[in-house]
C-alpha cells in the first residue's frame, strides 16, 4: 500500500475536451508516451504506470479543479471508473447532483472544460531520466480531476454522458487522502 508520506504529491494536467449530453463525464485522465513541460524539465508517463493503483484496493477520488470540497465520485463506490487503454487511463465519473457535478456538467456540455488532471506520488523507484525528460514508471495515482483552466498535458479528455448515480462509502485511506488534499 502505498504511504502518502513516502514522497512529494504531485499534479499534472492534461488538455482535450469533448462535448456530449448526459450527467457522466469520461475521458482520458493521462496519457502515455506524450511530453509535457513541467518548469525545468519534460515528463512523460510510460505504460503501465498506474498498473499499481489498478490492481489494488487503494482509494482515488475524482474532484473539480482540485477542490477537496467539490468531491465528484469515488473509486470504491463505483462513481469513479478507471481503466487502462493503449492511449493511457481513461476514466468515467457519474456526476451528482451537486453543485460542484452540476458545474462541471455545464462546462462540459458548454466545452469550456481545460481538460483532466491527476494527483499522484512516485513511488519508489518510479521514475527514470534521460537528459532533462523524466519518465514516469510507477505513480501512485491519489486522486483525478476535471478542471476548468490550463492541464500539462494537452492530449487528455473529459465528455459527458448520461449515467446513473450510486451512494458514497468511507474508505481506509480517507485520512490519507485528506492529508495528500491538504498539500494541493
Amino acid at each position: 500500500m502505498l504511504e502518502h508520506g513516502s514522497a512529494p504529491a504531485e499534479r499534472r494536467r492534461s488538455l482535450e475536451i469533448r462535448r456530449v449530453s448526459g450527467r457522466k463525464l469520461a475521458g482520458l485522465a493521462a496519457p502515455y508516451g506524450a511530453l509535457a513541460n513541467i518548469g525545468a524539465y519534460q515528463e512523460r508517463i510510460a505504460p503501465g504506470a498506474f498498473a499499481k493503483t489498478l490492481r489494488g484496493p487503494e482509494e482515488v477520488i475524482a474532484l473539480f479543479d482540485h477542490g477537496p470540497t467539490r468531491l465528484l465520485a469515488r473509486r470504491s463506490t463505483g462513481t469513479l471508473r478507471l481503466s487502462d487503454s493503449a492511449e493511457g487511463l481513461a476514466f468515467e465519473i457519474e456526476l451528482p447532483v451537486t453543485t460542484a457535478g452540476n458545474d462541471a456538467l455545464a462546462l462540459a456540455e458548454r466545452g469550456d472544460l481545460g481538460g483532466a488532471s491527476i494527483g499522484f506520488v512516485v513511488r519508489e523507484d518510479g521514475e527514470s531520466w534521460s537528459g532533462n525528460i523524466r519518465t514516469l514508471t510507477d505513480v501512485g495515482l491519489m486522486e483525478i480531476s476535471v478542471v476548468s483552466p490550463w492541464p500539462a498535458y494537452a492530449e487528455t479528455s473529459v465528455e459527458a454522458r448520461r449515467g446513473r448515480m450510486l451512494q458514497a462509502a468511507n474508505t481506509p485511506r480517507r485520512d490519507a487522502l485528506r492529508r495528500y488534499l491538504d498539500t494541493v
